[in-house]
């Protein structure tokens, strides 16, 4: 097979995937050469740095919740290891919000380099998250204090339980738009020449049930786990604050973009647990 028929083959099979589907149906811009190896460079950098960070971050919060936050590598101990690690969860849930507002994405844009920031910023977004939890994890200072953990049954009861709250949350993921969260649409546009192509409002799916699954299943994934700590404990309780009061503002944003059928939806689907408004 030639090359043209290759990437003829290939352009056809990501027009009939969801998460790359309304990019390569979008109508490319005129670009000079330079222009497009430029923004083509570019994205491959921003791209590669985004599900690179995200790959190892979530890798260390699987195992790191795994092992009842004992994986940390902070070198920290009492007071001290208490004060950082609540700095921790403070830069993700609050840094995670801020980043959202107008000013954080104004400063979102101002990280990339002149003239692509606009086109990147769900990539640029996606980076800096994925370096925050990272941080949270890999550098947490353990306790060295264990209170659970399970054997036999209820060790293998508990790890498909973990696994399953994993499972919802990448499907949750996929249903909200998998090309948002994972950064993928921001560099994949800038790479072919288009405006970002943001999904519609997700109503679909795990979103039929409650309108805020991803932050739902991201909250249960550190209750189901086969070691107990005080570490442990701390992430559960933060997280699962975080996970209730954080769509709040989400949902702020979503009533001034879309307006009554944002008021219809929210009238027929529950906040956060299914069936329950």
């Amino acid at each position: 097979m030639s090359a043209p028929a290759q990437r003829s083959l290939a352009t056809k099979l990501l027009e009939r995937f969801p998460p790359t589907a309304k990019t390569f149906l979008a109508a490319t811009r005129m670009r000079s050469r330079s222009e497009m190896l430029r923004e083509r460079g570019i994205a491959l950098i921003f791209g590669a740095l985004c599900h690179g960070i995200f790959a190892i971050a979530v890798s260390a919060m699987i195992l790191g919740m795994a092992t009842g936050m004992q994986f940390g590598l902070g070198p920290f101990e009492g007071w001290p290891a208490v004060l950082v690690n609540g700095f921790l969860i403070a830069q993700f849930t609050l840094g995670h919000s801020w980043l959202l507002s107008k000013r954080g994405r104004a400063f979102m844009i101002r990280l990339a380099p002149e003239g692509t920031g606009k086109t990147l910023m769900a990539t640029t977004y996606g980076l800096i998250v994925s370096a925050q939890l990272l941080a949270l994890y890999a550098l947490w200072s353990p306790s060295g204090v264990v209170w659970f953990e399970a054997e036999g049954a209820w060790f293998w009861t508990i790890l498909a339980a973990y696994a399953f709250a994993w499972l919802l949350l990448g499907l949750s993921l996929w249903d909200g738009g998998l090309e948002l969260q994972s950064g993928l649409l921001g560099w994949l546009a800038l790479w072919r020449g288009t405006n970002a192509q943001y999904p519609d409002m997700p109503t679909g799916g795990t979103f039929k049930l409650i309108r805020q699954p991803i932050y739902f299943s991201f909250a249960l994934t550190p209750w189901f786990v086969p070691v107990w700590t005080p570490d442990q404990l701390a992430i559960a309780i933060s997280l699962t604050a975080y996970c209730l009061i954080a769509p709040l503002h989400k949902e702020q944003r979503f009533a001034k973009m879309f307006g009554e059928r944002w008021r219809r939806y929210r009238e027929r689907t529950p906040y956060f647990i299914p069936f329950i408004d």
